[in-house]
C-alpha cells in the first residue's frame, strides 16, 4: 500500500515510497459499507477501483489484522484491529461516555444484562454490554446488529428515528412471513412513543424478556437506546415494574446530561 511522494532536496526531486493511508482508508470504509462481508468484485465496483489494486491492498490489511477473508466463501470483512479502533472511537462519543455508568448501575442493581445500541449503517448496533455476575446469562455481543421488528431495541429505534433512516430496512423486514402489516406496525410505533419505552416478552428469543428506552441529545435527536434483557420468570418486563421504572430514569438522566429532551415533554 505505497504511494509515491516527491520531495526536493538541493533542487533535485527525490522519490520515496510511503504507505497510502488514503487508499487503505477508502477500502476499510468500503468494507464497512458492505458489511458484514463482501466479494472482491463487489468491493472493487463499490470503490471504483480495479480489482487487482483492491486485492493488493486487502492482502496488506489482512496481514495487519485490519481485514479478514473467509476461507469458505472468499469474502472479505473488517478485521479485529479495525473493530477495535471502531469501538474505541464509538466509546469516545458523548452518548457512550454518559450511558456507560448508568448501565453499570442498572446491571449492579438488577443483575441483568444491560447494553447500549447506536444506529449503524445496517441498523441498531450493540456497542457496549454490561454482563451480570451469574453462571448463565443472556448472551448479547458487542457488534451485534438487531432486527427492527423483532427486538425491543429495534422497535424503539423505529419509533423515534426519521422514516428516511429506517424505511429501507423496515421494508425488507416487512416482507418476512411473521411481520405485521404496515398499519399495525404504525399503531405499535405510536404506542411506543406514547409510553416512552417498550417491553417485549419472548419476541426475539423464547423465554427472554427485554425493556428498551430511548436516549436523546440536543434538538430532540435520538442518540441511542439502552436495553435490559433477562430470562423469565425472574425478569419483570412490565412497563409499571421496577426494572422499567429504573431503566426509564436512567434514560432520562442520560438524556438530561446530553442536553436533550424526550419529544412531547412539557
Amino acid at each position: 500500500m505505497a504511494v509515491e511522494v516527491e520531495e526536493k532536496s538541493g533542487g533535485a526531486p527525490r522519490r520515496q515510497k510511503v504507505q497510502s493511508a488514503q487508499i487503505a482508508t477508502d477500502i476499510l470504509k468500503g468494507l464497512a459499507d458492505l458489511s458484514p462481508s463482501t466479494s472482491l468484485s463487489k468491493l472493487a465496483q463499490h470503490l471504483g477501483m480495479p480489482a487487482s489494486k483492491v486485492h493488493r491492498y486487502l492482502q496488506a490489511l489482512i496481514a495487519s489484522d485490519f481485514a479478514e477473508q473467509d476461507p469458505a466463501t472468499g469474502h472479505y470483512c473488517l478485521g479485529r484491529e479495525a473493530l477495535f479502533v471502531g469501538m474505541a472511537a464509538v466509546r469516545s462519543l458523548d452518548v457512550a461516555r454518559e450511558a456507560l455508568p448508568k448501565l453499570i448501575e442498572l446491571r449492579d442493581e438488577f443483575n441483568e444484562t444491560c447494553f447500549l445500541a447506536l444506529w449503524g449503517n445496517q441498523g441498531p448496533s450493540v456497542i457496549h454490554v454490561e454482563k451480570p455476575a451469574r453462571a448463565i446469562t443472556v448472551v448479547t455481543q458487542v457488534g451485534s446488529v438487531l432486527p427492527l421488528l423483532s427486538s425491543s431495541t429495534g422497535l424503539v429505534f423505529s419509533a423515534y428515528l426519521p422514516k428516511a433512516d429506517t424505511q429501507p430496512l423496515l421494508e425488507q423486514e416487512l416482507e418476512t412471513p411473521m411481520a405485521p402489516s404496515a398499519d399495525k406496525l404504525e399503531q405499535q410505533l405510536t404506542h411506543i412513543r406514547s409510553q416512552g419505552m417498550h417491553a417485549v416478552h419472548g419476541l426475539l428469543m423464547s423465554g427472554v424478556n427485554a425493556l428498551s428506552a430511548p436516549i436523546f441529545s440536543a434538538g430532540n435527536t435520538l442518540a441511542g437506546v439502552i436495553t435490559m434483557v433477562g430470562a423469565e420468570p425472574s425478569f419483570n418486563a412490565e412497563l409499571t415494574g421496577p426494572h422499567a421504572i429504573k431503566l426509564q430514569a436512567a434514560a432520562n438522566a442520560i438524556t438530561q446530561r446530553m442536553n436533550g429532551e424526550m419529544p412531547g415533554s412539557p
